[in-house]
């Protein structure tokens, strides 16, 4: 049995864009990049619970619709804010689908 699952296939993500993938334990964000590259992320900024998947997605970072907290989505730290970080979770393209890592998903908290 596979530790991925298949959660789409990447064109169902606009370049430098986002979809929201609800779990068990919360929502993830999964963003792809203009160059198609696949990041997942917790879907809620630490600030102020702005929905992440809204927000816009330049280079290989994400800024939070709500107050421009900007996250590298490789390493979930917050650039330019006193503190914050985002959790991430593995993901992966493979012919052409996204890939999300089931263990890391359920290895998550529970969101409050």
């Amino acid at each position: 049995m596979s530790d991925w699952i298949d959660i789409g296939p990447l064109d169902a993500i606009p370049p430098r864009g986002a979809r929201k993938v609800e779990t068990p334990l919360g929502c993830v964000a999964v963003f792809r990049t203009g160059d198609d590259r696949v990041f997942a992320v917790n879907n809620r900024c630490p600030h102020k619970g702005g929905p992440l998947n809204e927000g816009i997605v330049h280079g290989q970072s994400v800024t939070c619709p709500l107050h421009n907290w900007v996250f590298d989505l490789s390493t979930g730290l917050a650039q330019g804010a006193d503190e914050g970080r985002i959790d991430t979770f593995p993901a992966k393209l493979e012919g052409g689908r996204v890939l999300l890592a089931a263990s890391a998903l359920r290895a998550r908290p529970v969101a409050a």
